[in-house]
């Protein structure tokens, strides 16, 4: 599974987004009178014509300068037409305002995940995962942040939190297989793959991973990057 941006909860009527990606969904709660958003503004996002939708977001901020869901909503646009700068700025003016939405700190540790800033992205997804506990791809990512910190232990439980969620997944397990090959458990790794393989015998990563396991002799590895190198990358 890769690691995805959520699109924010928008208040457009009748609209469905033909989202090619999994894991990226609508959030449905209700606005409070602090998040309001502009309608024109947020179809424009819906409709991910996000050029338009910063145009109109800028609008409505010039009007209502501390409108914590418009600075969300202008994120999540830089965001996805590259402006990773001005995307992280806007969440964290969007947070200080008292923005509490779950994906507004999932896409906030995302991406400090994409500035390989471990500490922050974490402490992002672990307040994703306290307002929004039954989202499983908080836990997938937060997995991935202690994972890319070193923190294993912490890592499997959020994977597993994670595949409690989604049990269907295969990146999920697939990913946590690759957890228990860095943590040197090579037997819970092979049985991972082992039931990977047998529910989903068309997913490609769990059958090459454990044809690699099976034909080497891995020794517990004292980084990340040592273990991975040598394992399909998990989708």
């Amino acid at each position: 599974m890769a690691r995805l941006k959520v699109i924010p909860g928008l208040r457009v009527a009748a609209i469905t987004l033909a989202l090619l990606l999994p894991w990226i969904t609508l959030t449905g709660a209700a606005a409070s009178e602090k998040e309001i958003c502009d309608v024109n503004a947020d179809f424009a996002l819906g409709r991910e014509d996000y050029l338009a939708a910063i145009a109109l977001h800028h609008k409505v901020l010039q009007a209502h300068k501390d409108d914590a869901l418009a600075h969300y909503h202008l994120g999540f646009a830089y965001g996805m037409t590259g402006r990773s700068t001005a995307e992280l700025s806007e969440y964290l003016l969007a947070a200080r305002l008292g923005l509490q939405k779950w994906d507004l700190f999932l896409n906030l540790g995302l991406a400090y995940l994409s500035q390989n800033d471990w500490p922050k992205a974490i402490k992002a997804l672990q307040t994703a995962a306290a307002l929004g506990p039954d989202h499983p791809e908080t836990h997938f990512n937060l997995a991935i942040a202690y994972e890319r910190a070193h923190s294993l232990r912490e890592a499997l439980a959020e994977i597993t939190a994670s595949i409690q969620l989604a049990p269907k997944d295969p990146d999920v397990r697939n990913t946590k297989a690759m957890i228990y090959v860095e943590l040197g458990e090579l037997v819970s790794a092979r049985d991972e793959w082992d039931r990977l393989v047998q529910v989903a015998p068309d997913y490609a990563p769990a059958r090459v991973n454990l044809s690699i396991l099976d034909g080497s002799d891995i020794r517990p590895a004292t980084s990340t990057s040592a273990v991975l190198s040598q394992f399909a990358v998990a989708p």
